[in-house]
């Protein structure tokens, strides 16, 4: 049972994460934020919040804020409340369940699963931010806060595979080991509890996508920041 920070790093040396296009001076200035931590960030309170937090999401919504700017909040178009009542069995409401993911940044761990998503219909049509990160780095400043899902935890589509709260499991709790001997992938999704708020000394690259594809475009590299 369990993984050390160390194989974990060794099986995946980098950590992706697609961000709305254009929005990296921000993420430089606050660091990589949870929907709930943005939130905090841009004083929304009260029934408007609960609305954002709680429910699901079919398209994304921008923000604003006197000082703090423009942000974008990501849909949840993989997700529906029918199909992730039957994912949760119980376990979990769908409210319960939008908030869990809302207080959570997320990461892929394979560079395969980025693609995936760049090339999706919602996605690509849209130019993206991503972020390249060294998973060693961040798990030596996160790890405490670290969570490991063997699933695509915002998407019920084509099936709502079964989930609840602990598909999101400390290292030291995830069953890595078991999984690899089972011949699934071991890990899909990293996620850290709430903010990144050092992402910039963690991050490898910054790029910009072009729409259409999930190639990234070396015009669009910021390099090591």
């Amino acid at each position: 049972m369990g993984v050390t920070r160390e194989t974990l790093a060794m099986l995946y040396p980098r950590l992706y994460h697609m961000a709305e296009a254009g929005s990296w001076p921000g993420i430089m200035r606050h660091g990589l934020l949870s929907t709930s931590a943005l939130l905090d960030l841009f004083e929304f309170h009260g029934p408007k919040r609960d609305a954002i937090e709680s429910a699901h999401r079919p398209k994304s919504l921008t923000i604003t804020h006197p000082v703090h700017g423009r942000a974008v909040i990501r849909d949840q178009k993989p997700m529906s409340d029918k199909a992730l009542l039957r994912a949760l069995g119980g376990s979990l409401s769908p409210t319960e369940w939008y908030r869990l993911l809302n207080g959570m940044v997320f990461f892929w761990l394979t560079e395969k699963r980025l693609k995936r998503l760049l090339e999706a219909v919602e996605y690509r049509d849209k130019g993206q931010t991503v972020l390249t990160i060294d998973t060693a780095r961040l798990l030596e400043r996160h790890e405490h806060r670290v969570r490991l899902s063997p699933m695509n935890s915002g998407n019920t589509r084509p099936y709502p595979h079964p989930r609840g709260r602990d598909t999101f499991l400390p290292l030291s709790e995830y069953p890595f080991e078991s999984r690899r001997k089972r011949g699934l992938e071991p890990a899909v999704e990293l996620t850290v509890e709430y903010s990144v708020p050092d992402i910039r000394d963690v991050v490898l690259h910054v790029e910009e996508t072009p729409r259409r594809t999930g190639r990234r475009v070396g015009a669009g590299r910021h390099g090591r920041v």
